[in-house]
């Protein structure tokens, strides 16, 4: 239950489900792919995809590119530069796709 009595959201449920998991593990160990974890909780990919953000955060994990998910060492929280990269990539192209239409409006205006 959250604060406010209403049950907990997914992927809060899916990040402390790991965390127990976890418990279990050690440092490098692979976590279960998305793709299981969608089939163990029966949520969305973007659910899971939530939960392990959660667990990324607090240094429980990492995460490296297309090999999956690990248990970290417990050192301090690391960012997954990878996809703060990807962000600002799709950031920076959807921002240059607006220039461009502004640009074709303004020219064909004039």
């Amino acid at each position: 239950m959250t604060a406010t009595g209403g049950p907990k959201p997914k992927a809060a449920q899916v990040a402390d489900a790991l965390r127990e998991d976890i418990k279990r593990m050690k440092p490098g160990d692979r976590l279960p792919s998305q793709r299981e974890l969608m089939e163990r909780f029966g949520y969305a990919s973007q659910t899971i995809q939530n939960g392990l953000a959660a667990l990324r955060s607090e240094g429980l994990i990492v995460s490296a590119g297309n090999l999956g998910n690990f248990v970290g060492d417990g050192s301090t929280p690391s960012s997954d530069v990878r996809d703060d990269i990807t962000e600002i990539r799709s950031q920076i192209q959807a921002l240059t796709e607006r220039l461009e239409a502004l640009e074709r409006s303004v020219s064909g205006g004039a």
